[in-house]
């Protein structure tokens, strides 16, 4: 089984840091669409501002579940650390291995999230496509 040190969780740190900012400024961003969309909906009571807030509410559960699964790979690495402390490698080597799947299961559901907003900004474009063809 490989030797971990504790640079190789440590490693991660930083890495996982710059992806909960990404996923903290994407949770901000839809948190003010969605405060924006809710008072044009009580002006205008328009039903496709309905569906906008669906889909968001949607990536917002994303996001949230993106969060959870980093923060909990963080956790996992600190433990990892913690472990390669103590001398208890063989353990550390399976803490380090869940952060990593924890990592990835993470980055999955940003891929699932962002095909969501692509998908929501080609309808927008169609719409304008629409509105220019009128």
């Amino acid at each position: 089984m490989a030797e971990l040190t504790l640079t190789t969780p440590a490693l991660l740190f930083s890495a996982i840091s710059l992806i909960m900012l990404a996923y903290t400024n994407r949770f901000l961003a839809y948190a003010a669409i969605i405060r924006n969309l809710k008072d044009k909906y009580i002006k205008e009571k328009d039903t496709s501002i309905l569906r906008q807030i669906d889909n968001l509410k949607l990536r917002v559960k994303l996001t949230r579940y993106m969060q959870i699964a980093g923060i909990t790979s963080l956790l996992f690495c600190v433990l990892t650390m913690f472990l390669i402390y103590v001398d208890f490698q063989t353990i550390a080597v399976w803490a380090f291995g869940a952060g990593l799947i924890l990592l990835i299961i993470s980055l999955l559901f940003l891929i699932w999230e962002i095909q969501i907003s692509a998908k929501a900004l080609q309808h927008h474009l169609n719409d304008i496509e629409d509105d220019l063809k009128k």
